[in-house]
Order: C-alpha cells, then structure tokens, then sequence
C-alpha cells in the first residue's frame, strides 16, 4: 500500500553544525532520541540495531546508514527484526540568516504489517513529533 510520506519540521536557533550534532554524535542522540543506541557514525554503510519497549511489544530496530551530507543530509535504511516492511527516514537540515530548520522525512509506512498498532501513520506522526518538536527542541535549548 502506498503511503504519503510523514513529514516533521521544526525551527532552531542554532547553527546547522550543531544540529549535525545532536543527530549524528550517538552520545548526543541518547539524551533525546534512543537512549540505548549502542554506536552510530554518519557513514554509509553504518549498520546498528537495538531494542525498544512499546509496552506490549519489543522492536528490534534495525538502522542502515544509505546517504550522508555532512550538515544537510542524514538517510536511514530503517526495519524491524521479526517484522515485515522497510522505510527510510531523512534528516534534512535547511541553515536560513538566523535559524535553522531541521526537515525529518519518513517514507515507506505503508510496507509495515498494518495491524501493529505502532505502525500506524498516527503513531508514527506523534513520535516524530514528539522527538524532534519536543525532545531534540528541549535538548537544544539547554545544552
């Protein structure tokens, strides 16, 4: 089934390098996105995976790293063991005079088993909003 893209965007005041940052340096990314990412590098061909507790379900994420621009692009090869489906998720950065907006793109929901609830366009609109407009903001603005 063929879905729309999720589409999340949020406006910094900061540098386009500091969001490089907080989205790229794993220690950076476990204060706001998953805490238990075992090791992460901008690379192409990076491999990680890890396990995340949904409550009634465990996730197995599986993350590939397909392209990177260092300060503009991050694109994620992105699946879950014991499930059937593939997306891919981009972060986008756009640096303007005085701010930044960070552009996260997720595409291919539509491949995921849709009786999973947690792959849902509305779970999975709500938990990018809620990483990069609420947690990756809060990050930013204290550190």
């Amino acid at each position: 089934m063929k879905v729309e893209a999720i589409i999340t965007q949020q406006i910094f005041n900061c540098s386009s390098a500091r969001i490089w940052e907080a989205i790229t340096k794993v220690d950076e990314m476990r204060q706001w996105f998953f805490n238990n990412i075992p090791d992460f590098k901008a690379e192409p061909g990076f491999e990680t995976q890890f396990m995340v507790d949904a409550g009634e379900r465990q996730f197995m994420h599986l993350w590939r790293i397909i392209e990177v621009e260092k300060l503009k692009l991050i694109k994620y090869h992105w699946s879950y063991e014991d499930y059937t489906g593939v997306g891919f998720v981009t972060f986008k950065i756009e640096e303007k005079e005085t701010y930044t907006t960070l552009i996260v793109i997720s595409e291919g929901m539509g491949s995921f088993e849709p009786k999973v609830p947690e792959f849902s366009r509305e779970s999975c609109q709500g938990g990018w909003n809620y990483f990069i407009k609420e947690q990756l903001k809060s990050y930013l603005a204290t550190s």
